[in-house]
């Protein structure tokens, strides 16, 4: 999994690169009503919702772009969220680009992990478990779990826990399935309850 990875990442580096064209000034005037949910400067005071502050630009425009396909779908493709599709439908591409720009020039504000799941945590995290195949998170996610921007694999480190373990049990179930290659799918359709709960929380204070 690994090298996989980081072959992928270099295989998809030029195009990611060629594709950052956001003004992060434009954005910032664009982002007055992400605020409401996101925080003015991404840093969410809503569990539910993402932190979007620090998180690869490129990383956002796709969830963005997959939002809106979602909403001229009707959910038969790209990534269906009920508040998220309405607001991408009324974003151009390049509203996407600057939006994005905006909040991943912006300082993430990390969280706390409780003392009681950091050894379990960081074990999961770091280890995986080959006995019942759980590959390690920070093979795309890295150590410090700030992701790979060339490979568009997402920052994780810092998020609030109920929203990743949302994400986790959504890509579990299969209700979340814009993965790559449907590489979250198949990690989550082997953790428990008790995994998601324990990855949630260590990566809520990961930096």
């Amino acid at each position: 999994m690994k090298n996989y990875c980081l072959i992928l990442a270099l295989f998809l580096g030029t195009t990611a690169a060629v594709q950052a064209k956001g003004d992060p000034e434009a954005g910032k005037t664009k982002s007055v009503t992400c605020a409401a949910c996101h925080g003015s400067d991404g840093n969410s005071a809503i569990p539910m919702n993402p932190k979007l502050a620090g998180q690869h630009e490129g990383y956002m425009v796709k969830q963005l772009q997959e939002f809106k396909l979602a909403a001229q779908t009707s959910g038969e493709d790209g990534r269906n969220n009920a508040i998220m599709n309405g607001q991408a439908m009324m974003l151009s591409e390049q509203d996407m680009h600057d939006l994005s720009a905006y909040f991943s020039s912006q300082q993430l504000k990390i969280g706390e992990t409780p003392e009681d799941v950091v050894a379990k945590g960081e074990a999961l995290y770091r280890g995986g478990d080959a006995a019942r195949g759980i590959t390690t998170c920070i093979a795309c996610h890295s150590p410090d779990g700030k992701g790979m921007n060339l490979a568009g694999f997402p920052a994780v480190g810092g998020q609030h826990a109920s929203y990743t373990k949302t994400q986790l049990e959504m890509f579990r179930s299969g209700d979340r399935n814009n993965d790559l290659n449907g590489m979250m799918r198949a990690v989550s359709s082997k953790l428990t309850d008790e995994d998601i709960s324990i990855l949630s929380q260590y990566l809520q204070g990961l930096h």
